[in-house]
């Protein structure tokens, strides 16, 4: 097997991109993780590297103790206090969630990335009632996120004018352009604050009506007059003009029709007629509800500049028209100009910046290579450097480059890790041959010895001090790049910028009262598919099913809009009936709220219809990465040929295939591919040395020395090909 470990380096294709696609929402490179444990250390997940693409499914599949739930819980800043982050990183939107502190992964957590664990009713806790679980982060965390994006607002528009003014020299007519814009997103805050406070009340109006209707039915006690009282001064305060717009007569019949309605109980019932006019107002506000919402932008320009006349009597939808049409004629359009000239202005002082930066960048690993520094010289060269790429980002540039962003937490966590195996490679040297000289001299004396000396954990300085030495030199080959790239369509960067400013400001008036929260909580159970979510609301999680605490779990993950939704093992406590509803409800979700899901399952059946690109876990490393196709009709590893066989198949009698024998123990993980002991197909090489990922095509890749074009030609199982050909058949032929 000499012929094929001579030529490893070559083909070894687990390297970490030098850039985040745009399509990329997560990445993760070369993330290791151990556990410290009384018996010595786990290694639980080992160098492994995967990307998430924006709304697509990335399925993560293997035995129990693969190392999936670990790399999910890592993701979220939700790691065992015994955990030890060897090494890696985990890049989203411009940060390192590895490095970042609670402050800032408390802001993430839940919001942007949320998660569904295994065991519904672990996760919910039995003395609150499910619907103030469901609100419970909805009101806590909205106040935070208002002020966090009035401050993003102001940040960005002051960067803005300084590089406007920078590029044309035109100080007051930046200024002006500039307080014009910011004054119009505060009237037009100011008027969206006020439709929304009526969208609210009007929300509240039709959720009391039928509150109260439902109570009537169930002949549950409730005071009449005092619940017509309330929504009379619910109804009152629907009175933003905006709101009203094209509506007056609707809420004006509503006044009348809820002021006449006779709320009187016989026989603890409602008339027909009052219950059929109460119907009839839900109705009225469901239809105002679902209007068209007024170009707050537009209209705030219209007053601000005394046109609002124009637009008076008109729709809605053709106010909203025309307003746009003045408002960038007249002012946006000036605008836009000032904001391209400023986007051009900061890119091109990045950009000198960046090539001013690659002979430091050079030092910088050049100083990294040498032979001996201290701990101290590292961090202040890591604390120069740093600087100046934090100095040459482009800070009017929306799309945040990760590696950029992160360049000095990688470093000084190199630096750290380093310094770290320095200190500690002599004393577990010393620890292992003290042990080991002491279980040799207990063996020479005749004695039974029932205990083993645990493995050395030493780490490889010169490997540290290369992972040092790869963050400035990977940096400057990225910035190589991005200096020589001259396709950049600046016309449409000033949108999407001028777009983050309207989405930021709107973000300011996105107000949660408990009210809106409770119907916000309502309205996810329902999107859920629990029944009578009214009901339910203020019921607790024993009165619910697995399957319907499952689902209130999954409204919980909801609850805030998240961009990434981590689903572990959300089936396994669940019977296959419900597990099948589950999997649907979660297909469904996805593509209505375009969301990006790792899902984390033991069963290969599951991912079938839910994924769009497969990684197989086994102790702790990827050995199969592929897309969905590449994983069911072209399986290379012999892991992914067992898993498949031991797949349940309706259309065949022959007898399932277990996986023989049991996963490694990790403290002593093997030395070579660590599934040689449980492979059949294992070479010489296999106990040796571990296999690196062999590129099969630019999706496909999986660890194994079969692929090696030196290895001996094993052909893939007849159980495997004749699987693989029903399922073709049944999928239409599909590949």
């Amino acid at each position: 097997m000499s012929e094929i470990r001579n030529t490893v380096t070559s083909l070894d294709t687990n390297k970490k991109a030098s850039n985040q696609k745009e399509d990329t929402i997560l990445e993760v490179n070369n993330l290791t993780i151990s556990f410290r444990t009384n018996s010595g250390l786990v290694r639980a997940v080992r160098d492994i590297s995967f990307e998430l693409k924006r709304g697509k499914t990335l399925a993560i599949v293997g035995e129990s103790g693969s190392g999936k739930s670990v790399t999910s819980k890592a993701i979220l800043g939700i790691s065992a206090g015994n955990s030890i982050t060897d090494s890696g990183e985990i890049l989203y939107d411009g940060m390192d969630l590895l490095k970042i502190d609670e402050d800032d992964m408390y802001k993430l957590r839940g919001d942007r990335i949320a998660m569904i664990f295994q065991d519904p009713l672990s996760s919910l806790n039995p003395i609150i009632k499910i619907g103030k679980q469901i609100t419970e982060a909805m009101i806590l965390k909205n106040k935070t996120s208002r002020v966090q994006a009035k401050k993003d607002f102001n940040e960005r528009l002051a960067i803005l004018s300084a590089n406007a003014i920078e590029a044309t020299g035109e100080e007051e007519k930046v200024k002006e352009l500039a307080k014009t814009f910011d004054t119009l997103n505060i009237e037009a805050l100011q008027l969206e604050t006020k439709y929304n406070d009526s969208y609210t009340y009007a929300e509240e109006l039709k959720a009391d009506i039928e509150e109260f209707l439902f109570l009537v039915e169930k002949k549950q006690k409730v005071d009449t007059k005092a619940a017509k009282k309330n929504l009379k001064a619910k109804l009152a305060k629907v009175n933003d003009e905006l709101f009203r717009r094209g509506n007056e007569a609707e809420i004006k019949k509503l006044e009348t029709e809820l002021d006449n309605a006779d709320v009187t109980l016989v026989d603890e019932k409602l008339s027909e007629e009052t219950t059929k006019t109460l119907n009839s107002l839900t109705s009225i506000i469901d239809k105002i509800l679902a209007q068209t919402k007024p170009n707050f932008l537009g209209f705030a320009y219209l007053a601000h500049t005394s046109q609002a006349d124009k637009i008076k009597d008109m729709e809605i939808e053709k106010a909203n028209e025309l307003s746009e049409q003045i408002l960038q004629s007249e002012f946006l359009v000036e605008f836009k100009e000032y904001t391209k000239k400023a986007i051009i202005n900061s890119h091109e002082k990045s950009l000198e910046k960046k090539e001013n930066l690659l002979p430091a960048l050079k030092e910088a690993a050049d100083f990294y290579s040498a032979k001996e520094y201290t701990k101290k010289d590292a961090l202040a060269k890591a604390k120069e450097i740093s600087a100046l790429v934090k100095d040459s980002i482009d800070t009017l540039e929306t799309h945040k480059d990760s590696e950029v962003y992160t360049f000095g937490s990688s470093l000084n966590s190199a630096i750290e890790r380093y310094f770290k195996a320095v200190k500690n490679n002599p004393k577990e040297e010393k620890r292992y041959a003290s042990q080991t000289a002491k279980r040799d001299k207990l063996i020479a004396k005749g004695k039974t010895i029932d205990w083993k000396v645990l493995p050395k954990v030493v780490y490889d300085l010169d490997e540290l001090k290369a992972n040092i030495v790869a963050v400035p030199d990977d940096l400057k080959h990225h910035y190589q790049g991005v200096v020589t790239d001259y396709d950049i369509d600046f016309d449409k960067r000033t949108e999407k910028l001028i777009e983050s400013f309207r989405k930021t400001a709107s973000k300011v008036v996105e107000k949660v009262t408990p009210t809106t929260a409770r119907e916000t909580a309502i309205r996810l159970m329902e999107e859920v598919g629990i029944p009578e979510p009214r009901i339910r609301y203020n019921q607790y999680p024993f009165e619910f099913s697995g399957g319907m605490r499952q689902r209130i779990v999954i409204a919980i993950a909801l609850s805030a809009n998240p961009e990434i939704l981590i689903c572990d093992e959300p089936t396994t406590a669940l019977d296959v009936t419900i597990q099948a509803q589950i999997l649907e409800l979660i297909n469904k979700l996805k593509k209505e709220r375009n969301l990006s899901v790792i899902f984390i399952t033991h069963d290969l059946g599951v991912v079938a219809n839910m994924a769009d690109e497969i990684a197989v876990m086994y102790a702790g490393k990827i050995v199969e990465k592929g897309t969905v196709d590449d994983i069911f009709y072209d399986p290379r590893h012999p892991y992914t040929w067992a898993l498949l066989s031991s797949m349940p198949d309706l259309d065949t009698d022959e007898k399932l295939d277990a996986i023989p024998g049991t996963p490694p123990n990790m403290i002593y993980p093997p030395k070579g591919d660590a599934f040689a002991a449980r492979n059949k197909y294992a070479l010489e090489i296999d106990f040796e040395e571990q296999p690196p990922l062999f590129e099969i095509s630019e999706t496909h890749s999986a660890a194994t020395w079969l692929l090696h074009p030196n290895a001996p030609k094993v052909e893939t199982p007849a159980s495997i090909t004749s699987r693989i050909e029903r399922m073709r058949q049944k999928n239409g032929g599909a590949q």
